[in-house]
């Protein structure tokens, strides 16, 4: 796959499209999260020239899972082709169900990235939303750590997966739990504002 990753699509097709396939409200305000924290590492890990590439695998990397929960990663491929996404687009999405329900390894960093991120995002939410603020904005990492080693907690959140992505990173725990706790706070105020648009 090509270091040098271009938009493909625009960012508004990229959110009709998702919305074609979704419209829980739980599973906008993750879509719209993690397209926020991948614009986030973007720049963060020095592609800024490719941001709107990265925020648009954000944004659609969990396409097919409110209409086919049982078949994640393997419809969506699908689904992107026939929205007119490019194969690079495709291959992101479908990469961070490796090991789960796909063979599709993630190969470039932006994909290491989704597939480290995606879990750990629920994971830090569902720890946020119990906070007196309600925000990611006072999280720090130790409260983080606490809720994370408490496998009861966001048990839907798989630390495996988190654990294995910041393998494939190269990054211990700590640094990707710190990392993309800024990445969130970066896009909250955002997110909220897109989810009050919505309704």
């Amino acid at each position: 796959m090509s270091e040098n990753l271009s938009c493909g699509m625009p960012r508004t097709k990229a959110w009709e499209l998702f919305k074609q396939y979704n419209r829980d409200p739980f599973h906008l305000q993750h879509a719209l999260t993690v397209e926020g924290v991948m614009r986030w590492y973007a720049g963060y890990l020095g592609y800024g020239g490719e941001i709107e590439f990265w925020g648009n695998v954000g944004l659609l990397h969990d396409i097919d899972f409110e209409m086919y929960p049982g078949e994640h990663c393997v419809k969506a491929a699908g689904l992107l082709r026939s929205g007119g996404a490019d194969e690079a687009l495709i291959h992101a999405v479908c990469s961070h169900g490796y090991g789960l329900t796909v063979d599709i390894k993630p190969e470039h960093e932006m994909e290491k990235v989704l597939y480290a991120a995606d879990e750990l995002t629920g994971l830090i939410w569902a720890a946020a939303i119990i906070r007196p603020s309600k925000s990611v904005k006072d999280m720090e990492v130790k409260s983080v750590r606490k809720k994370y080693k408490a496998l009861n907690f966001a048990a839907g959140c798989s630390r495996d997966v988190i654990e294995r992505g910041a393998a494939m990173l190269g990054w211990d725990l700590d640094k990707l739990i710190e990392k993309t706790i800024l990445a969130m706070r970066s896009c909250e105020d955002d997110v909220l504002s897109a989810l009050d648009a919505e309704k």
